[in-house]
């Protein structure tokens, strides 16, 4: 029997599982103390939303909002004033 000869490409592949399993726990790690980390980044963002709704998106921090506003989806309508 032939033998495949590929014991580098496994080696090199076990590496990679390796690292990225450690890059995983590093982060898991950073957050970890904050159980909730990704529902207090959507309320922050849903926050500021509710706060350009609130002034018609006039603001210039409300810019990012502008090409998802006004279309018939969204269901908000506001005449922007570019």
């Amino acid at each position: 029997m032939k033998e495949p000869h590929n014991h580098a490409q496994v080696g090199y592949s076990m590496i990679l599982v390796a690292a990225s399993l450690t890059a995983i726990a590093l982060i898991a790690l950073a957050i970890g103390a904050d159980v909730l980390f990704g529902d207090n980044i959507q309320r922050g963002n849903t926050a500021h939303f509710e706060e350009c709704k609130a002034i018609d998106f006039k603001s210039k921090d409300c810019e990012k909002y502008w090409d998802r506003i006004n279309n018939e989806v969204s269901g908000i309508y506001v005449d922007l004033g570019k």
